[in-house]
Order: structure tokens, then sequence, then C-alpha cells
């Protein structure tokens, strides 16, 4: 037998490395164990198992302790979150006979019944609010799929409709337990149904889950707190670069957003030869407004102002790469301005880097110029799917131009400010952007060098729509900048000469030998809070 492995004993460590019984190293938002093995931390939310631990604490006594199945996301939770099977444990006590154990507990058959009949009646009519023909597929076609042996897909199904009742009935603690329980289920079924490979038989499914975990990712927001969090990371970013960026106490920018989304389009990619003679994943493809992006109006586009001065920017990096001696090992480059910023090796190292940033920022702003257009259609979620992985290493390094790009996409959402899990965002997110501006790391002078950028952004982010109109209605032309519908008429024209989404993803097929890469899995970081 070898040896126990030996520890120092630790009053402060996380749960997990407690339960298994191994020193940690109380590294925080993440300690070195939790992040070598790629699980959460308890260091990251601990509001998470306070708000749990409250809610097990108020059960009524009147409530049947069978609420929670044995084989449930629920019960399973506490192999997801460390910390909660001591949560989990009172509320899944053993059955009185064996027989009782191999039934579903009546109040978990109501809770599911429940989600299920929101999920059929309201929520799926969310995700097509710019495309009604696809409801029969979301209403219908993808239970239907759940049902015949999905389980990530019934788990994500019945997460998105628990958190769409959580906007609800912001106090049913019930509700806070199953939305995280389900999703956690979700994401590890997916991850381990990636792992195995993507085939004819579960393409579908994974396309369809995928798109579910990014609507979670988002709707999860609308549970923050505050409309600026404060704290060193959102528990998505767990590299080492964004940490020592984030400046302490201020706004944090949900990474999660990018890649949940960047995860749709991987998925895309690499089960694109099965998804494109699919009905239901072609239908939905090309239910999406097409991309079509202007790289050649330069700075007369309206957001071109973003990048004005980005080749002194490009220069002072290109200079501080090839000026700067190297003293320590590479690590994931930042700002040239930061104190730890450390130049590539080489000179054809530098000028791909400067490069890679010119493309992401330019790339990034013809986004937003395209769904500035129509963002009634949608247009604006294809921001965090398209922008490049240059483009959120930017994000990461606290790049204020990126930051600023960041601020204009998020005004964009103001234009589905009626849709329950967009609502508020861009009020919130704005203004959490901006703040950094106004913070001590960037300096006394950030705020006003990039105010004329912000300006737009924050007067969308604030407009109220007059004599307390329906946000559905579209912002009077003369304050968004550009008239919803004449616009859509446009591109719809130009839209006849290019074909559908699908042949869009055709196209792409043909240029990248990416399209076989498998995406990675989105870190499941679940949000709790004041959900008033």
């Amino acid at each position: 037998m070898p040896p126990r492995r030996s520890h120092k004993k630790s009053r402060s460590g996380c749960r997990r490395c407690k339960s298994r019984k191994i020193k940690c190293d109380e590294i925080h938002p993440r300690c070195g164990n939790c992040v070598k093995h790629g699980v959460p931390c308890d260091f990251e939310h601990p509001e998470v198992l306070a708000e749990l631990q409250t809610a097990a604490a108020t059960e009524s006594p009147s409530t049947p302790a069978s609420t929670v199945n044995f084989g449930s996301p629920i019960s399973r939770y506490a192999s997801v979150i460390p910390g909660a099977s001591a949560i989990a444990a009172p509320l899944c006590r053993a059955p009185s006979t064996p027989a009782v154990s191999q039934t579903t507990p009546p109040g978990h058959r109501l809770l599911e019944l429940r989600l299920m009949h929101q999920y059929t009646a309201m929520t799926c009519k969310t995700f097509t609010f710019t495309a009604p023909v696809t409801e029969d597929i979301w209403k219908i076609t993808v239970p239907n799929l759940a049902f015949s042996g999905s389980q990530h897909l019934a788990d994500a199904i019945l997460a998105v409709a628990a958190l769409h009742l959580r906007s609800m009935v912001p106090n049913d603690k019930e509700l806070v337990r199953a939305s995280h329980a389900y999703m956690a289920a979700s994401l590890a079924e997916y991850s381990a149904a990636l792992t195995k490979g993507i085939d004819h038989n579960n393409a579908e499914s994974l396309f369809l889950t995928s798109a579910l975990i990014a609507f979670q990712s988002t709707a999860t927001r609308v549970f923050m707190k505050d409309e600026v969090m404060v704290g060193a990371g959102d528990g998505a970013g767990s590299s080492a670069s964004r940490q020592r960026n984030q400046p302490s106490g201020c706004y944090s920018i949900p990474f999660s957003w990018f890649h949940s989304f960047q995860g749709v389009k991987a998925i895309t990619a690499a089960s694109w030869q099965y998804l494109r003679v699919s009905p239901i994943a072609t239908q939905v493809i090309n239910s999406q407004a097409v991309l079509q992006l202007d790289f050649t109006a330069g700075p007369k586009t309206f957001f071109g102002h973003l990048l004005e001065g980005m080749d002194e920017e490009l220069a002072a990096m290109d200079d501080a790469s090839s000026t700067t001696p190297r003293a320590t090992p590479k690590t994931a480059p930042t700002s040239p301005t930061s104190h730890n910023y450390q130049p590539p090796d080489t000179p054809s190292a530098a000028a791909e880097l400067v490069n890679s940033t010119r493309q992401a920022y330019q790339h990034a702003v013809a986004v937003l110029n395209w769904a500035h257009k129509i963002p009634h259609k949608g247009a604006p979620l294809a921001f965090p799917a398209t922008v490049s992985r240059r483009f959120i290493e930017l994000l990461e390094e606290r790049r204020p131009r990126a930051l600023a790009i960041l601020a204009c996409f998020f005004a964009l959402l103001k234009s589905m400010d009626s849709i329950w899990w967009l609502q508020g965002m861009a009020r919130r997110e704005v203004l959490g952007v901006v703040s950094l501006f106004n913070s001590d790391f960037f300096g006394a002078d950030a705020y006003r060098t990039w105010w004329p950028h912000l300006e737009w952004a924050m007067r969308i982010a604030l407009y109220e729509h007059p004599s307390g109109g329906d946000n559905s209605e579209p912002i009077p032309a003369d304050i968004w900048g550009a008239d919803w519908y004449a616009e859509e008429r446009a591109l719809e024209e130009g839209l006849d000469h290019h074909g559908g989404y699908v042949r869009h993803i055709e196209l792409l097929s043909q240029m990248s030998s990416a399209m076989q890469s498998i995406p990675a899995v989105p870190e499941f970081v679940p949000v709790m809070g004041n959900q008033g």
C-alpha cells in the first residue's frame, strides 16, 4: 500500500482540498489544486454556498424531504459545486423501503413538470423573438430530442426554464437550487459527450445544448446583486494574466459570455458535416441575421471613431516589443504600459502580435457597425460569438480601446431590453465598463481621453422611453444614430445576393481547416445574488 499523502493542516483552505485531505495553497480566487484539476473552487463564489445554506436552513418543516430525487441533478449538485454535499445531504434522506428508492418523489416530479410547462409555454418564445418561424423547433422539436435520450439537452432546458421562473419569482429558493443544479449537470454531461466525440447521432443535440448554455450564461448576469461587480474576477477568468491585470474592487467583465457564445460557433464548426444536412440546425442557423461586414469604410462608419489613434497604439506596442529586454519566462502578453508587460521573443513574433491586434480591433468594430443597423433582429448577440480570440485577450489585458468597444456592444443590447434574459443588461454593463475608466488602474487622464468614445454608449444605456413607453419600441433614429427598419430593408436587399446564413457558413468551412476542432466546454459559473 503506498504511503498516505502527507499534508500540513490548514484551517482556511478550500472545501474541496479539505475533503481530499490535501494541502490547499489558499490562493484566491481559485486555489492551485482546483486550477490543476479544472474544477470550480469555493473561493470563487462563497456567496453560492452561503445562499444555499440559508435556503436549506429556512426550509419549512412541512416540506417533504423527498423533493429531491437520488438520481436528480439537484442531488448531484454536490459533486459539481464544492461544499454543497453538506446542503444536499439533509434533502436526500434515505427512503423507508427499497421500492421507494426506484420511484421519482412526487415533489421532484412536480418541480420538473413546472419547469417543463414554463419552457414550452413561455421560455422557448424568448429565444425566437427575432425569428418566430423557429418557435415550433424550440417548443416541440427540441424537447422531443431531449426525450429521445439527450440528458444534457433535457437538463439545459430545465435550467433555462428555472432561470426564467426566477426572474418572475425571485425569492423562490427551490428555483435557485434548481437553476444551478440542472445547468451544472448539463455542463458535465455535455462535456462528457464532447469527450466521446461528435457524430451524426449527437450533433443536433450538442448544437442545441450549446445554444441553451449561451442563453443561460447571459441570463445569470440578470441576477447579479449590484450594477458594478466588486471583486478580483467573475469566475470565468482563471488565467494568471487576467488575474494580475484585474484592478482590485472594480467591475468584472463577463468573460463567460464570450466563452459560451464562442462555444456555439465552435460546435457549429466542429459538427458542420452533420449539421449542414439537419433541417433542425439549418433552420435555426438561417433564422439568424447574416453578418455583412464592411472593413473598407474606415473612420466614416458609425463606430469608426473607436479606431482613432490605433496606429499610434500599435506603434508603441511594436517599439516596446523591440526595445524591452526579456528578463523572465514568457507569459501571456499584456499592455505595453502595464508593469508586467513582456514583449514577444522575436521581431517576427512582435509583428504578428501587432497585426493580430489590428485585425482584432477592426473586426470587432465592423461587427458593431453591422449590428447597430439591425439590433432588433438580435444582431448584437453575434458580437461575443464572432470576435477573435485576440480581442478577448485584449479585454483580459484591460486595454482601453477594447473596453470602449465592449461598452458600445453592451449599449447595443438596449434594443432588446424587453427580453427577460437581457433586461437591464445595457445599463448595468455599460456603467460597469465606464467605471473602469474612472478607476486608478488607468490613471487620471483616461476618462477624459476616452469619454468621446464612451458618450454614445452612456447616452443609450441611460435612455428611458418618454412617458414610460414600451422597452421594445425602437429608440428614435436621432438618438440611436440609425433607422432600424430602413437599414433592415437595405440589408435584406443585399442578402438576396449573398444567400442565407447556411451559405455563409459553407463558404467559411471551405476556407478554414479549423472546422474539425472540438470546442472547449465553458466553465460552470454559479451566480447568486439579490434577485430583486
